[in-house]
């Protein structure tokens, strides 16, 4: 098992996942209007409640180059 810091991959992919976000609330809540940064913000801190800061993961799914 690999260890990922859950919280870092978060911030390194924040513009995808920040987008992703909000096209999945458009997608199920369509004409919704809500603050993007603000959802993601509040996603962040959400994972933080929910999981640990370092996070077991089976290798198969970590390659390190």
């Amino acid at each position: 098992m690999a260890k990922v810091n859950i919280e870092e991959i978060i911030d390194h992919l924040s513009s995808e996942m920040r987008r992703s976000l909000r096209d999945s609330v458009n997608s199920v809540i369509p004409g919704a209007t809500f603050d993007e940064r603000e959802l993601f913000r509040r996603f962040k801190r959400e994972v933080r409640r929910k999981c640990s800061t370092w996070e077991n993961v089976p290798d198969r799914y970590v390659d390190s180059e």
